[in-house]
């Protein structure tokens, strides 16, 4: 276990991408992650694959009225980013340098959160089908933040349809990654402390972010700039 906790100089950073050909970026609604997995793609010419919430015809309806829509909302979900980790690989996967916000083995702790027992078991079979499609990330990168930050964060954006989202769900979504990266090890994973580091907002949180990445050691490191 490594523990950073000082402040790096900022000059010679090499791309995190001499080191990993796969990022993934992964944390609970409003962490940022799809905004640091943008940023970093646009910095450093790789491709982002990103979630495409806003296709999801079903989320809006499962944000006001809960488990009736939850098992279409998943289905949905799952069925897109299979479609879209299938597709790198037929265009090879190891041809490109590729940062995303979504980790598929992560999906089912929505859906253990969101449906009933008999749901659960029909989409752990198509779960457990479809997972062999997708590729194992080089680095896996977890924003972290405690869950009034996150509610904080979802209500400042003004996502129209997020403001439906309860703060029970957002605790509840919060402790479900944690439970999810104390027990991960598929890849090497950076867990980033986001209470006071803001990588995608901030120039100089970004470029020490990007240090760390190229100087990981180990299968496992916390980033924790401290109050």
């Amino acid at each position: 276990m490594t523990t950073i906790s000082d402040h790096p100089s900022l000059t010679s950073i090499a791309s995190p991408f001499d080191r990993y050909r796969h990022i993934v970026i992964e944390g609970p609604i409003g962490v940022g992650k799809s905004s640091l997995a943008r940023k970093l793609a646009e910095r450093h010419g790789a491709q982002a694959v990103l979630e495409d919430a806003g296709a999801n015809p079903f989320l809006e309806r499962f944000y006001r009225e809960g488990r009736r829509q939850a098992l279409p909302t998943q289905l949905f979900f799952l069925f897109q980013r299979v479609n879209q980790l299938r597709d790198l690989s037929q265009r090879d996967l190891f041809s490109q340098t590729l940062v995303g916000d979504f980790l598929l083995e992560k999906d089912p702790l929505f859906a253990r959160l969101t449906l009933d027992d008999d749901e659960l078991k029909l989409y752990q079979q198509i779960f457990d089908s479809l997972r062999p499609q997708a590729p194992t990330p080089d680095l896996v990168i977890y924003l972290q933040a405690q869950p009034d930050s996150l509610i904080d964060r979802v209500h400042r954006r003004g996502i129209p349809m997020e403001s439906a989202i309860t703060e029970t769900y957002l605790r509840a979504l919060a402790d479900g990654y944690s439970r999810f990266f104390y027990h991960y090890d598929a890849a090497p994973l950076l867990i980033v402390n986001t209470e006071n580091l803001n990588p995608a907002g901030s120039e100089d949180d970004f470029q020490l972010l990007v240090r760390q990445i190229s100087e990981l050691r180990g299968k496992r490191t916390f980033f924790n700039m401290g109050s």
